[in-house]
């Protein structure tokens, strides 16, 4: 049978201050506005987390910041 550990990191606003579903002020969201380098930032941190064996299995947006929940395997 397949053993999980899990793992919760955080990830502030300062890191993402216009990530994915951006909204601006007046309410108005969308890609459109969310520059390159965010979406950088996310992939580095997948990439990242990927290379040691984590499975990303929800991510969460919040104006102050970013919630990631992994998986992987636990060795026998």
């Amino acid at each position: 049978m397949n053993e999980f550990e899990y793992e919760i990191t955080k990830h502030g606003a300062d890191e993402f201050y216009q990530l994915v579903y951006f909204c601006s002020e007046t309410g108005e969201c969308g890609l459109e506005h969310v520059p390159l380098c965010q979406t950088r930032i996310l992939e580095e941190i997948l990439n990242k987390r990927g290379s040691q064996g984590w499975e990303l299995i929800q991510v969460s947006f919040g104006k102050d910041g970013v919630m990631a929940f992994w998986k992987r395997s636990v060795a026998d």
